[in-house]
């Protein structure tokens, strides 16, 4: 099958260049041989297996069976969205939930070269995740089926392999629509894995390290390890971990005899003691190893290793959330899984480009919704320092949506929910874990019996974490009792949109640990002051959204003289996206987002923006979770002589304004102001300045001036080396500026992208949430707000990649990246 992939680029690409591009994609860079052996003292296999596959749209007949004939079928590496690849449509079945994108059903296929050293083996294959309905073959046989399209689950493969070549092949099936309210992507979209192990072995996410107790002086760690015995006679074995610094320093070994019955597991736990421990926090990331050796008549037959945190955890009416024995409030955002141009593909350098454009932004925390994220997700928040609400399900038993999860939810939830918890368990960024979100059962007997079933779940695999749930709205009067069961089932309620019911909660119920789970970014000050900085029992503020995500189209848009009312609808078209967020879908921060550091005070100081002005006669309309439109710009032609207003944010007590540097007004900007101040101007171009003001001393200040006419574009790439391993990135950002490089918010025309070397294109993005231009494979794209994104992938070799962007009447921009290889010792040929 690999070869008839191979077969089809040789016949249609015949530029020599092209075809070494091509064939890059599905031939690995680094092979292990012909033996894929273990390597040091670990008889275990973990294999990447993203390359080599064949894809095709459609539900193909007979596409399991090893002798189908796929030669027609497209060559690409995993992951894989083939929604973001369409083109939009009024018509999607997805609609405007799904971004007006394609969904439909989709084969994948690639071949396994079983060695003859795998004899005697375990070998499993892992999806971290496949949206959705996914039914996995190998050699015909179908093996597995898993529904929900956010689990990681491990399909065992050893009863159907066989020496020489099989064939993997997998039918993936999102055409049942609508199945959610907001993008998922279709397909294989994270990383598949190959494990090979011997029949006695640590089971999958079988170790599990807490720290019960932590302190700079010392710390207790327990290691829970699940040992599987998949031989034919029982077995003795010897569990041996050895516990690691963040630097490496060995600093305990610990060894347990376990006897495991044939086919069973057996569970042995350990504990050491540390002084003087490396802790983790948000602030201090520190992260520590433990290796884990199964010994059986003196050889290691499994060897594992766990990279966990050591840090306390709890939560209390009176302190709050307390890590490490600090009180800590949670500063956050909500979160999507899409990547804007990527769609839901899962690539690592996405996740972490993420994760720091949310601390970046002052966020310490973010809940996943609605949904666990993708594996790569959480490593990096565990490297950064940011702390997770993980959170399972967007429905239980009642659906939002006739084809959703809802239909699922009675059969699975056990072993989807149980997935979430062992995989992630060992995170210690996560300190939370979420089991819904806005559940239409909340308030009736049905949901508070589900909720203590699911946080009883969770509480077997997991006692060192909170459960919360997030609520949406109050319940009636007669509703009242149901609801109280629901929240005694979890260790910390969660409030959806209920500003000022906190208050009112603690008073009935004085025991209750409270979060506001999602809040509209317009009370963020409101809930600040009144409740996450006044009351110990409010732990923390996730605002809705952190960042702009496809589908749920047209939310937090705003409207020139039309209505902006309703979301998600499918007459909002073209709209495929929301714009509710402090972070564009292509990374800028919105003016909201420093008003939010500033309001949190997570560092920044004052921040000066513009409201954008409209024709006499006009009026911009705002929905729900919109703002008005505001800029960091004193660039409005047309406009001139015409009444404008500034707004500034500020931590201070007052701010000056300055036009031209004339003083135009000074305000208090207090907590009892909202940390703003707004001042009515007449526009004329020049310069606006911006003071703050604090015991009588300027403590920041920042200026706007006008922009010139568009004389060039810049291209700035996030970073100049990337891996040439076919799953790196470079973000680069394209700007239209003057010839003092002042960004030229007005100017949008079309650029041309063109690329050369070992890279390709792999979307092209603005902030427009109304175009209708495709994301990816596609050259051109009109400019929006002056900006604009491209993103670079490696296909596999090393080498310079340049990128060239120009546009009509300026001179182009170009970036020079440099693919850089890398051995890769865990790659499945």
């Amino acid at each position: 099958m690999l070869m008839s992939c191979k077969n089809i680029i040789l016949d249609r690409f015949p530029s020599e260049i092209i075809r070494a591009l091509l064939l890059s994609l599905i031939v690995p860079t680094v092979w292990l041989g012909n033996s894929l052996a273990a390597t040091g003292d670990s008889p275990r296999l973990r294999l990447n297996a993203d390359a080599n596959w064949c894809f095709a749209l459609g539900d193909t007949a007979n596409a399991q069976d090893p002798s189908f004939n796929d030669n027609a079928w497209r060559a690409l590496t995993l992951p894989h969205d083939w929604s973001i690849e369409g083109e939009f449509d009024a018509k999607a079945p997805m609609g405007g939930a799904g971004g007006f994108l394609p969904a439909g059903i989709g084969w994948y296929r690639r071949v396994i070269d079983m060695p003859l050293d795998w004899q005697g083996k375990r070998v499993a294959v892992e999806f971290e995740g496949v949206y959705m309905n996914t039914d996995v073959y190998l050699n015909g046989k179908k093996l597995a089926n898993q529904p929900y399209g956010y689990t990681t689950f491990f399909v065992d493969l050893t009863p159907t392999l066989k020496p020489g070549k099989n064939v993997l092949a997998v039918r993936v099936d999102n055409s049942q629509q609508k199945n959610s309210r907001f993008y998922t992507g279709s397909g294989i979209y994270r990383h598949v894995w190959l494990h090979v192990t011997n029949p006695v072995h640590v089971a999958p996410w079988g170790v599990f390290v807490t720290t019960p107790d932590a302190s700079r002086e010392t710390a207790t760690i327990s290691v829970q390890t699940e040992v599987a015995n998949d031989s034919d006679k029982n077995q003795s074995v010897i569990v041996q971990t050895t516990l690691l610094s963040p630097a490496g320093k060995p600093l305990q070994k610990l060894e347990n005899p376990l006897t495991v019955s044939v086919r069973e597991r057996g569970i042995v736990t350990q504990q050491a003691t540390i002084n003087q421990p490396d802790l983790w926090s948000s602030t201090t990331p520190q992260l520590s190893k433990a290796v884990t050796r199964v010994i059986v008549g003196g050889q290691v037959v499994d060897k594992t290793t766990t990279i966990y945190g050591i840090r306390s955890l709890a939560w209390s009416v009176d302190k709050g959330l307390t890590i490490n024995g600090e009180t800590v409030k949670l500063f956050g955002g909500c979160v999507h899984h899409d990547h804007g141009c990527l769609g839901g593909a899962a690539f690592d350098r996405a996740e972490e480009r993420k994760v720091q454009q949310l601390l970046d932004a002052g966020f310490n925390a973010v809940r996943t919704s609605h949904a666990p994220p993708p594996p790569a997700f959480l490593d990096a928040c565990d490297r950064l320092g940011l702390l997770v609400m993980d959170e399972a399900f967007d429905m239980w038993n009642k659906g939002k949506n006739g084809k959703d999860y809802h239909i699922y939810f009675k059969e699975w939830w056990q072993h989807d929910l149980s997935a979430m918890i062992k995989r992630d368990r060992n995170h210690p960024s996560v300190v939370m874990w979420s089991i819904g979100n806005e559940i239409p059962e909340s308030f009736e007997p049905l949901g508070a019996d589900t909720a203590k079933q699911l946080a009883d779940c969770i509480r077997t695999l997991d006692k060192t974490r909170p459960v919360t749930n997030a609520i949406f709205s109050r319940p009636k009067p007669e509703q009242f009792a149901d609801y109280d069961r629901h929240c005694a089932a979890l260790d910390i309620t969660g409030y959806n949109y209920t500003i000022g019911k906190h208050a009112e909660d603690h008073a009935r119920v004085p025991d209750r640990v409270m979060v506001s789970t999602e809040s509209n970014r317009r009370d963020t000050a409101a809930i600040y002051n009144n409740e996450l900085s006044a009351q110990t029992y409010v732990i923390g503020d996730f605002i809705w959204t952190a960042i702009d995500y496809l589908g749920e189209a047209g939310i937090g848009r705003t409207v020139l003289d039309g209505d902006a009312g309703g979301h998600g609808n499918d007459n909002l078209y073209p709209w495929h996206g929301a714009e509710c967020s402090d972070i564009d879908i292509v990374g800028h921060r919105r003016p909201n987002s420093h008003y939010t550091n500033i309001i949190w005070n997570r560092g920044e100081k004052l921040y000066l923006s513009v409201r954008q002005p409209v024709e006499e006669g006009h009026k911009i309309n705002t929905g729900g979770w919109a703002l008005y439109p505001e800029y960091a710009s004193w660039t409005w032609p047309g406009f001139e002589e015409q009444k404008i207003k500034a707004v500034i944010y500020a931590r201070a007590d007052k701010v000056k304004l300055f036009q031209d540097d004339k003083l135009i007004d000074e305000k208090p900007v207090g907590a009892e102001q909202k940390f703003r101040a707004e001042f009515d101007l007449t526009y004329r171009p020049g310069t606006l300045r911006a003071e703050a003001w604090q015991d009588g001393r300027k403590i920041a200040e920042q200026t706007l001036t006008t922009a010139g006419a568009a004389t060039a574009l810049t291209a700035t790439a996030d970073r100049q080396e990337i891996n040439a391993n076919s799953q790196d990135f470079s973000f680069v950002t394209v700007t239209i500026v003057d010839s003092r490089g002042q960004w030229r918010p007005d100017a949008d025309p079309e650029l041309n992208f063109t690329i050369s070397g070992p890279g390709v294109l792999q979307g092209i993005a603005t902030a427009d949430m109304k175009s209708t231009e495709p994301y990816q494979g596609v050259t051109k794209r009109k400019a929006f707000e002056g900006r604009a994104l491209a993103v670079i992938r490696s296909i596999g070799q090393a080498g310079k990649i340049k990128l060239t962007v120009s546009a009509d009447g300026l001179p182009p921009a170009n970036v020079t990246l440099e693919a850089n290889s890398v051995k890769q010792e865990n790659y499945l040929p």
